[in-house]
C-alpha cells in the first residue's frame, strides 16, 4: 500500500466463495483499515446486495482468531498445539521434507484442494504450476458438483443453461434441489420478480427449506427420486401431447428410445417410488407442458446420490421435451461455467505441460479417508506421506469423516495446511502457514451462476505476516530449485493472464469491477448445443439413456439395511455457513445455536425423542451427538442434519459427515452425501 492513496476509498473485489452468484463488491477502506463490505449496486446481479455471510467479511479478515504467523506443531496430531516459527524456518523445513520424499517418489505427495476460493489465482495457478512441476498425485476434485457436470455434459456438451437474469420474465420456475433464499439470492430475487408479475414457483425438495415456503408448492419427494420425477413428468408430457416434436426433431438426439422408457413411469409408479401422489406427478407436469416461459432452476443438492447424474440427465432434457429454449426465459439453469471455456487461458495458469513425460496417479477427493488409510500396493502406487492442503477443510467436509481424522492422525504423515484458521485439518497439521483473506490479495473470477467476470484487488496490506497462496507456493519452488520462468510470474501478471484478451478487456474489468461476456439471450432457440451435432443427447456416447437409479441406500436397494436405518438422511448446509466456511465467526455460528437435526414430530415421537433433547445419530459409519428440532420442514422417513459443522464445536467432536460414506454417483465420480440411512435415538 503507497503512503499516497486518499484517506477513504473504494476498492473492487469479488466474493470468494463456493456460490452461483459470484457477486461483485465494492470495499470501504480509511486509512489502510477495511470499514465495510458491500455489493456493487452496477453489477446486474449483484445489484448492490450481499447475502448475510458475506456482508460480514470485513468480520471474517479481522477475527481474532486469525492465524497470522506461521506455526509448527507442539503437541499430539489434532491437540492444535502450536509454536511459532518464521517464515524461513517453516518454508526451509517443508522444501526439505518435500524433497525427500518426492527423491523416492512424488506421487506419495498429494495435494488437497477445492473451493475455499473460487479465485483463478488464489485457488489452482501457481499451485497447480508447483505440483505439476514436482510430479505430486493429482487430485480428482468432485465433492461437490461433478455428477452434475458430467450429466450435462453427457446432454448438453458442456456446463451451459439460460441466462439467469431471464429468469424473472419466466412464467414458471420449479426451483428443484436448492434453497435459494440461502445459497442462490441473486436468482431469488429475480424469481419474487416473476411471483409479482404472476409466475408460479414450485419447489422440488425433501426438505421444506426456507424456499419452499415461499414458492406456491412443494414437492417433498424422497431423496434419490429426482430421475423417476422426471419421467413420470415425461410419462406426462407423452401421453397429454404436450411435446414440442419439431424442435425435438431437429435438436434432440435419442429421443425416440428415452419415449418408450418413460410411458413405464405411470404417475402412479413415479408417485409410489418418490413418496408423493400421482396427483402431484400429473398437476407438475401439465404445469410444466402447458405454462410458456416455463424455467427449471437446478442445484447441486438434488445430484448428491448414487443416481445423481442420471437424474441431471433426465432434468436437462425436459425444457428440450417441451421447447422451453426457445424463449429467453425458457430452459434450465444448472451451471454457467461452460460459456467461459474459450476465454479463460487455464493451461497457461496452471502449465500441466510441466509434467513432461510424468503420468501420475489420480486420487479422488472423495475417497480421502480410505487412501490415507491404504498401504502401498500395485493397484494404489505409494502409500501417501504427504499432504499439502489449501482452500479447503477435509476433516470436516470429506465423507466418512471418521476415517479422515484418523489418517490425518497418522504420525508418518507429514501435513502442511495453509488456512485463515486452526480448522479441524489444521489441527492435525505439522505446519501451518497463514494464508491472506480475499481484502489482502490479487485474485479473478469467473461463476458459474453467471457470465461476468469479476475482479478482486487487494483492498488492504496483509494482516501480519499472511502471505498469498501464490506466494507460498513461489517460495517453496525457490526452496526446491524449479527455476522455471512462470514461477516468477507476479498476482498481477496471473490476473491479467487469465482470460483471453480478446475476449475480456482487461480496461473494463479494471474500470468498473466486472465485465460481461458477449452472449445470445435465448442460447440454444435453433440448437446449437455443445455437442458435437449441435443437439441435445438423450441417448449420449458411452453412458446410453438415463434411468432412474436407486440410491446406494434404500429399502428398494438395501432393506436389510433399511431394517436396521430406517431413516434417509440429507445433510444440507445450514443457513448461516457455507459448507465449513464462517462457522468459526462468532455472529453466525450465534445464529444457528447448536449444531441440530430436524425431524418430522411422527418419526420423533417413535422414538421417545423431545423438541430440543439431544441426540445419538447413528449408522455403521459413527455415531453424531446433536439436538432434535421437531420440524414440519423434516418429512416423514426423512431427517436433516445441517452442516458443515467443524468438529471441534460439534457436541461429542465429530460432525454429520462421520455418518456419510465413501461411495460414489454414477457419472462423474461424485459423493453421495444425500444418500445415508440412520436412526436416532435419545442421547
Amino acid at each position: 500500500m503507497t503512503s499516497d492513496l486518499p484517506a477513504v476509498r473504494r476498492v473492487h473485489a469479488a466474493c470468494p466463495h463456493d456460490c452461483p452468484d459470484t457477486c461483485a463488491m465494492q470495499v470501504t477502506v480509511e486509512r489502510g483499515r477495511a470499514l465495510r463490505v458491500q455489493g456493487n449496486p452496477e453489477h446486474p446481479t449483484t445489484a448492490g446486495v450481499l447475502c448475510t455471510k458475506v456482508s460480514r467479511y470485513t468480520e471474517r479478515s479481522y477475527h481474532p482468531g486469525r492465524v497470522l504467523r506461521p506455526l509448527r506443531r507442539a503437541g499430539p496430531k489434532g491437540s492444535g498445539r502450536f509454536v511459532e516459527v518464521g517464515w524461513d524456518e517453516a518454508l526451509d523445513a517443508i522444501a526439505a521434507r518435500l524433497g525427500a520424499i518426492a527423491a523416492r517418489d512424488p506421487q506419495a505427495i498429494l495435494p488437497y484442494s477445492y473451493a475455499g476460493t473460487m479465485g483463478l489465482v488464489q485457488g489452482e495457478s501457481m499451485a497447480m504450476r508447483f505440483f505439476h512441476r514436482l510430479g505430486a498425485s493429482l487430485l480428482d476434485r468432485t465433492i461437490c458438483s461433478s455428477a452434475g457436470g458430467a450429466a450435462l455434459a453427457a446432454t448438453y456438451g458442456g456446463k451451459v443453461g439460460m441466462h439467469l437474469e431471464h429468469f424473472a420474465e419466466s412464467r414458471l420456475i420449479l426451483i428443484w434441489g436448492s434453497n435459494s433464499i440461502t445459497s442462490n439470492l441473486h436468482f431469488w430475487t429475480l424469481a419474487q420478480q416473476a411471483k409479482r408479475a404472476g409466475a408460479k414457483l414450485v419447489c422440488i425438495d425433501p426438505r421444506r427449506s426456507e424456499t419452499a415456503e415461499k414458492c406456491h408448492q412443494h414437492i417433498a419427494l424422497l431423496p434419490g427420486t429426482d430421475g423417476a420425477l422426471a419421467l413420470g413428468l415425461m410419462h406426462e408430457l407423452v401421453v397429454n401431447d404436450w411435446l414440442d416434436p419439431d424442435y425435438i426433431e431437429r435438436h434432440v438426439e435419442g429421443w425416440p428410445a428415452l419415449r418408450e422408457r418413460a410411458l413405464a413411469w405411470t404417475p402412479e409408479r413415479t408417485a409410489a417410488v418418490c413418496g408423493i401422489t400421482a396427483g402431484e406427478v400429473r398437476g407438475l407436469a401439465r404445469d410444466y407442458g402447458t405454462t410458456r416461459p416455463a424455467a427449471i432452476r437446478l442445484n447441486y443438492g438434488m445430484q448428491r446420490v448414487h443416481g445423481g447424474g442420471s437424474a441431471t440427465r433426465l432434468a436437462a432434457l425436459l425444457p428440450c421435451l417441451v421447447g422451453a429454449w426457445r424463449d429467453p426465459a425458457g430452459g434450465l439453469l444448472l451451471s454457467s461455467s461452460g460459456w467461459f471455456r474459450d476465454a479463460r487461458n487455464d493451461a497457461w495458469l496452471q502449465r500441466p505441460d510441466l509434467l513432461g513425460e510424468r503420468r501420475p496417479r489420480t486420487l479422488n477427493m472423495v475417497s480421502i479417508g480410505d487412501d490415507l488409510l491404504r498401504e502401498a500396493s500395485p493397484g494404489f502406487g505409494p502409500k501417501i506421506e504427504a499432504l499439502v492442503v489449501y482452500n479447503s477443510n477435509p476433516v470436516a467436509v470429506a465423507p466418512e469423516s471418521r476415517k479422515v481424522a484418523a489418517g490425518f492422525a497418522r504420525e508418518d504423515l507429514f501435513t502442511v495446511v495453509l488456512e485463515h484458521f486452526l480448522t479441524d485439518s489444521a489441527d492435525h497439521a505439522d505446519y501451518v502457514l497463514p494464508a491472506t483473506t480475499q481484502l489482502e490479495h490479487w485474485d479473478i473470477h469467473s461463476s458459474y451462476g453467471h457470465t461476468s467476470v469479476v475482479l478482486n484487488e487487494p483492498a488492504i496490506a496483509p494482516l501480519g505476516q499472511a502471505r498469498p497462496n501464490t506466494e507460498i507456493f513461489r517460495g517453496l519452488a525457490a526452496r526446491m530449485g524449479f527455476a522455471e520462468a512462470c514461477f516468477a510470474d507476479s498476482d498481477e501478471t496471473l490476473v491479467r493472464g487469465a482470460f483471453r484478451p480478446d475476449i475480456v478487456d482487461y480496461e473494463v474489468l479494471q474500470r468498473q469491477g466486472w465485465f460481461q461476456l458477449a452472449r445470445a439471450e435465448a442460447p440454444f432457440a435453433d440448437g446449437g448445443f455443445f455437442t458435437p451435432s449441435g443437439k441435445a443427447r438423450a441417448d449420449a456416447p458411452g453412458l446410453g439413456l438415463p434411468d432412474h437409479v436407486p440410491n446406494h441406500e434404500s429399502a428398494a436397494s438395501a432393506p436389510a439395511l433399511a431394517a436396521r436405518y430406517p431413516l434417509a438422511m440429507i445433510s444440507p448446509p445450514a443457513r448461516n455457513f457455507l459448507n465449513s466456511s464462517f462457522v468459526n465467526v462468532d455472529s453466525l455460528r450465534a445464529s444457528e445455536g447448536e449444531p441440530k437435526l430436524e425431524i418430522h414430530p411422527e418419526d420423533a415421537a417413535a422414538r421417545g425423542i423431545a423438541d430440543g433433547a439431544p441426540v445419538r445419530v447413528f449408522n455403521d459409519r459413527g455415531s453424531y451427538l446433536c439436538k432434535a428440532e421437531l420440524s414440519p420442514r423434516a418429512r416423514r422417513g426423512v431427517v436433516n442434519g445441517l452442516g458443515v459443522w467443524w468438529r471441534k464445536f460439534g457436541l461429542g467432536g465429530t460432525n454429520v459427515n462421520e455418518l456419510t460414506h465413501q461411495r460414489l454417483t454414477d457419472i462423474g465420480r461424485a459423493p453421495s452425501f444425500y444418500d445415508c440411512l440412520v436412526e436416532v435415538s435419545p442421547a
